[in-house]
This record gives structure tokens, C-alpha cells and sequence, in this order.
């Protein structure tokens, strides 16, 4: 199994109101380097099973380069699910943390 394919096993299952950082689904997936996790999401060819917009930074904070429509889309995204933010594209992960 490639690493892509284990990364979006792993963002697979991230739930709705939730997310995950891109270091630790590395962790997960047995990726060494989280950067590698960036760009299968950013190649992701199926956001609606791989919901790539759930995965940020490990300071909470979302990454510039979201693909499906940058980062006011994926803040949107986030808080239709429920997300709570700190403050603008800081998600607070004490509560939303999966």
C-alpha cells in the first residue's frame, strides 16, 4: 500500500466537527514526514470521502494552500461542521481536536 493511500485511509475517518493535524495523521499512516501528508491532499480526487479540509496545522491554524477553494472555503467548510475557532482560521483543537 502506497502512502497516499494510507493517508487517506487515515483522513477518511476523521468526523464531522472534528480534525486532525497534518503530523499526526503522518503518525498514524506511518508517514515520517507530515509534508508528504500536504500533497496527497492536495492531489486528493475525492474530497467528499476524503475530507482533506479537516486536516491543519499543528498549531490549529489552517494552511494557505487549501485545493478545493482556498482558506475562507475551508474555514467555512469547518465551521458548518460544527469546528469551533479561536479566532479567525485558529481552530481551537482543546475542543475539536480528533
Amino acid at each position: 500500500m502506497n502512502s497516499f493511500v494510507k493517508i487517506y485511509e487515515v483522513v477518511s475517518k476523521i468526523p464531522k466537527g472534528k480534525v486532525s493535524t497534518y503530523k499526526l495523521v503522518a503518525k498514524t499512516a506511518g508517514i515520517k514526514n507530515p509534508r508528504v501528508v500536504g500533497f496527497a491532499l492536495n492531489a486528493n480526487k475525492n474530497p467528499e470521502d476524503i475530507p482533506c479540509h479537516r486536516v491543519v496545522k499543528s498549531n490549529g491554524y489552517l494552511a494557505k494552500g487549501y485545493a478545493f477553494g482556498g482558506i475562507d472555503a475551508q474555514e467555512k467548510k469547518l465551521r458548518n461542521e460544527g469546528v469551533f475557532f479561536s479566532k479567525k482560521y485558529l481552530v481551537d483543537l482543546k475542543k475539536c481536536l480528533y
